[in-house]
């Protein structure tokens, strides 16, 4: 236990950094396009780069959403089918999932490495703006990585662990403890 503290809260510090790039790509995105609005709005011409410079930052933000959304459990999953099976097969459905999303970080960073390592091209924004394809596909087994390390977690991802017989049984005793008068 004593290196899985630690490992968790590296997690939830990535995840923080995680949403800041998101939200940081995000402005940039929208500072982009109002640039080229407004240019537009006072000379009546376009920027040629505006519309090729903002896309760059679309695989930062799915790639990253993606990890930032398994660290808070809103992932594809058949809670209805999973919660209608006994304690014992929940666990085993748990760890199955676990184990999938496993094998899919672990793909993503072995190939997105390889896809990273052999990205030579350069993205040619404007005559002026050359941006290397390397920027944008670092961000693969990057977000592996980070789902990796989100894996310390454990069911904790998951929410087919949060009982919900348990959870009203304590709402119903804690309304009769309530007295009247």
């Amino acid at each position: 236990m004593g290196v899985l503290q630690p490992l968790r809260r590296l997690s939830d510090s990535v995840n923080q950094v995680a949403i800041v790039v998101c939200v940081g790509c995000i402005l940039a995105m929208l500072g982009i396009s109002f640039t080229a609005f407004i240019y537009k709005l006072v000379t009546g011409s376009t920027l040629s780069w505006t519309y090729s410079l903002a896309r760059l930052f679309l695989p930062w933000i799915g790639f990253l959403s993606m990890t930032i959304s398994l660290r808070y459990g809103e992932h594809v999953a058949m809670t209805l089918l999973v919660r209608s099976l006994p304690r014992v097969m929940v666990q085993i459905a748990a760890g199955l999932c676990l184990a999938v999303i496993a094998l899919f970080a672990l793909m993503l960073t072995w190939y997105g490495w390889d896809y990273f390592t052999s990205a030579t091209q350069v993205y040619m924004v404007s005559a002026q703006i050359q941006i290397p394809s390397k920027v944008t596909a670092i961000v693969v087994p990057l977000s592996g990585i980070i789902m990796l390390l989100h894996l310390v977690n454990g069911f904790s991802l998951l929410e087919h662990f949060i009982d919900d017989d348990d959870v009203i049984g304590e709402l119903i005793d804690s309304a009769d403890g309530e007295h009247r008068s």
